[in-house]
Order: C-alpha cells, then structure tokens, then sequence
C-alpha cells in the first residue's frame, strides 16, 4: 500500500463494503453523503484499485434469488499445456459465472479446471456442462459436477466503524 487511508478513504470503503446504494447514480449519492465530488470520490476509488487497497468493484447477485436454484462447480481434468487457452474459452461462455486454474491433489483429485454455472434446474445445469465437455473435446479427460447444498453468505473483509 502506497499511501495509508485517509478518513475519507476510510468513510468510503466503510460506505460501500455493504454493497452499493440501489439507485440511479451510486457513485454521485456517496460523494454527497461523503462530502466530496463525485469526480474526487471515483478518484479515491480508482487510486485504492490501483494501489491493491480493494480489489475489484462489482455485483454480487443472489442467484436464487434471481432464479438460479441449481448451482454447479464442473470440474474438468485437462492437459496442463492447453489449459489458458481452454479456460479462456470455457469463461466466454455466457452460462459460466466464473473459471479458474487450480492445482490438482493426485491421485484424490485429478481436476484442474473449475467452471461455475447456474441454471433453473440440476438437468440445466447438467446440460451446461455436457456443452462445456463438447467445447473441450478430446482434452477433458474427465470432469463431474459438485452441486451446491445450501446458502452460504459470500462477503469480503470488512473494516470495522
């Protein structure tokens, strides 16, 4: 971190680690509610961006309830030397919420592709995947679905008042 935060910095990332306010302009409501501009508070923000201070800036959305009652990690066993380019392809797909690369834990766990999808049903879901294992072709070697169970609150860390 280049440069620590200072109380409007910190007013900020208070402001928003609850997720944005549901109106028609977010950024120019917490540059009221802050006192800055709203030119000054999308500077505070892209300098935090860009010094690591926060991440990344975006939805959450909660699939359920936005009818995604069926949620899915497909986990794909793909040659290692392909992976970049497969995993670039498999996350363009519109149905794939996100896609990664992680290491595999042989001989228990052979995957190295992870791809989340949602869908309205398990057979959906299911047939999101069958449509990831034809873009893969002959370098899936093997894959499965790991179906969500329940609802778990997903948020980052938070900075106390």
């Amino acid at each position: 971190m280049s440069q620590p935060l200072d109380d409007i910095d910190r007013r900020l990332v208070l402001a928003t680690q609850g997720g944005l306010p549901l109106v028609a302009r977010p950024y120019h409501q917490l540059a009221e509610q802050l006192g800055v501009s709203p030119a000054e508070l999308m500077a505070r923000l892209q300098r935090m961006l860009g010094n690591g201070i926060i991440r990344r800036i975006g939805a959450v959305p909660n699939h359920y309830a936005i009818g995604y009652t069926a949620n899915g990690m497909s986990v794909w066993d793909v040659p290692d030397e392909v992976i970049d380019e497969l995993g670039n392809r498999v996350g363009e797909l519109d149905f794939v919420t996100h896609c990664y690369h992680r290491p595999r834990r042989l001989p228990e766990w052979p995957y190295n592709l992870f791809a989340m999808v949602h869908g309205g049903s398990r057979d959906e879901v299911l047939r999101q995947v069958a449509e990831i294992a034809r873009l893969l072709g002959p370098a899936c070697r093997a894959h499965d679905v790991l179906f969500s169970t329940e609802i778990l609150k997903k948020t980052g860390l938070r900075i106390g008042g």
